[in-house]
């Protein structure tokens, strides 16, 4: 039976993902020996217990939980638990309400909203490389956005230089198209550089965004994952007045990552000033519809002020300890990465180099590719450069929040595979 042109082009869009195979075949002592050490998918196991002990206390589910509870964009209750948390640790400048959010199952259905909300078929969202590499497939794949990629050739994609490149990319889009760049999306803390951008660098690119008629988004996702010192500006307490409207600032957050809960599916698009985006989302968040049992739990863990202290507190120790002693391997092992992380939970190295040192036939060979091959064929994954629009071949990405043991043999691995 024929498919549907759009339904054929992600078909073929995604014949080469391996990530859900993956996912099926991980290693498990018992039941699968044999299986993936993944350290290639944003997950955070640190703290699963701390949680989940949490979780136990407080299941009692009430009856409102089996229903459609207060609509499609989360319950009443969720919606002040999360206000009120956000405002405790994030510090807008005009504290969230509970209207100013939309809750969603997850938040790259955060980012298909806005996609679909404030851009026409063929326009654009700037995104700069190297990138989170499902935002692709976030922006563009349902509703034909265009992600127009910002290479920086060899600047600091989060430095003050930044602003050209992305200035330079909307230029040359709008030109070759005739089509507008609609909005620009950051994440921050940076997916997979594991840095914040500076309150100047926000602030120069929401001047950008005013001077072009653009939205700023910024996904902070990471923003509790903050570990290794420096200060974390959300984009939420920067006074837009003399900057950008108001209405054309919007943030994502969600429980996946800071509460390493990705299985909740549970996230949130914030637009405080905006009360159309949210009225518009409203509208279809019967497709992002956050469950009833998600929705009591994360409200469970919200709403006790003791408890979040505690664990954003437990767990940024973890993730300081887990980096420092990845980096330690690398070290040790001759395997550059990109120093300076102190967000998220992952490190941004080149087994490009040490690779080519040992195999310098392979110059001319798709040397991310190879490398990949040879993890998988180690049972180890990694997510690769070239789906995270690395502009230099043989970087990856490596997630460190997992136990040591674990960290341990996938890093074993993935030395194995270089050799």
């Amino acid at each position: 039976m024929a498919l549907s042109t759009r339904a054929n082009d992600v078909l073929h869009a995604n014949a080469t993902s391996i990530i859900w195979e993956v996912l099926a075949d991980m290693y498990d002592p018992e039941t699968n020996p044999d299986g993936y050490y993944s350290v290639g998918v944003a997950e955070n196991l640190l703290m699963h217990e701390y949680l989940l002990n949490r979780m136990h206390q407080n299941l009692r589910l009430t009856s409102k939980s089996l229903t459609y509870n207060d609509g499609a964009s989360g319950s009443k209750r969720l919606k002040a638990a999360m206000a009120r948390f956000l405002n405790r640790r994030l510090h807008p400048a005009t504290p969230l309400e509970p209207h100013h959010l939309i809750l969603t199952n997850g938040v790259s259905a955060a980012v298909e909203h806005l996609s679909w909300a404030l851009a026409d078929k063929g326009e654009g969202i700037l995104l700069g490389r190297p990138y989170y590499g499902t935002f692709i497939a976030d922006i563009s794949m349902r509703f034909g956005t265009e992600v127009v990629t910002v290479p920086f050739g060899g600047a600091d994609p989060l430095g003050a230089d930044c602003v050209d490149a992305y200035r330079r990319a909307l230029t040359s889009f709008e030109q070759r198209t005739e089509k507008k760049c609609r909005a620009l999306l950051l994440c921050h803390p940076h997916n997979p550089l594991g840095r914040c951008y500076s309150r100047e660098v926000l602030v120069a690119l929401m001047r950008l965004c005013q001077e072009h008629g653009m939205h700023f988004i910024s996904d902070e996702i990471y923003a509790l994952s903050v570990w290794g010192g420096g200060e974390f500006v959300s984009a939420l307490s920067i006074d837009t007045k003399g900057v950008i409207n108001a209405d054309r600032v919007h943030v994502l957050w969600g429980m996946s990552k800071d509460f390493g809960a990705n299985g909740l599916r549970l996230g949130a698009l914030i637009s405080q000033g905006n009360k159309d985006v949210r009225a518009a989302v409203d509208s279809v968040a019967l497709y992002s519809y956050v469950s009833g049992p998600a929705d009591h739990l994360a409200a469970n863990v919200l709403e006790d002020d003791a408890y979040t202290d505690e664990y954003i507190r437990l767990n940024c120790e973890k993730l300081k300890e887990a980096y420092e002693y990845t980096v330690g391997f690398l070290t040790q092992n001759q395997i550059p990465y990109m120093a300076g992380a102190n967000a998220g939970f992952f490190v941004w190295v080149d087994l490009g180099t040490p690779y080519l040192r040992r195999h310098p036939e392979a110059i001319h060979e798709d040397v991310s590719e190879v490398i990949m091959q040879r993890l998988l064929k180690n049972k180890v994954f990694l997510a690769s450069g070239p789906l995270f629009g690395s502009e230099t071949p043989g970087w990856f990405r490596i997630v460190f929040a997992h136990p040591q043991a674990y960290l341990d043999e996938a890093l074993r691995r993935i030395l194995a595979a270089l050799q």
